[in-house]
């Protein structure tokens, strides 16, 4: 799930991460399933009035290709906020009755591709870390 204010580079997010494999569930808004069992993994929800369009700011609305109808929340990425640290705690947000990892993602040249590396292939606990 990619956050953040208008203009903060959510769509263009989103474009990347399609480039690279990801189906878009919505650009405008997504619907979070919170029913399901304590300490599952919430769902982000396709509304049914979502279309099958993504904003590229300057250049119109381009088709999505296929679209995700369901998937569970994974990653919520924040655009508004940057990482001020070179190799950074983890970092959770509470989503129902779960934490999923949090990436302050503003200002960051390569976010798309760690974001898909890290989904991929997980990421290392920094020393002194409380989660490890």
């Amino acid at each position: 799930m990619i956050c953040g204010t208008p203009g903060s580079g959510k769509s263009t997010l989103a474009l990347e991460l399609m480039a690279l494999g990801a189906e878009l569930i919505a650009d405008d808004g997504v619907l979070i399933d919170l029913e399901t069992a304590p300490g599952t993994v919430p769902f982000l929800q396709r509304p049914d009035t979502a279309t099958d369009l993504i904003e590229s700011r300057g250049i119109g609305l381009l088709r999505a290709g296929p679209v995700c109808g369901r998937a569970p929340l994974s990653v919520v990425v924040d655009l508004d906020r940057a990482e001020p640290d070179r190799l950074p705690p983890r970092r959770n947000v509470t989503t129902g009755t779960t934490e999923r990892p949090l990436i302050l993602g503003a200002g960051h040249p390569s976010l798309a591709l760690s974001v898909v590396w890290m989904l991929r292939h997980g990421r290392d606990v920094p020393a002194g870390d409380p989660a490890s």
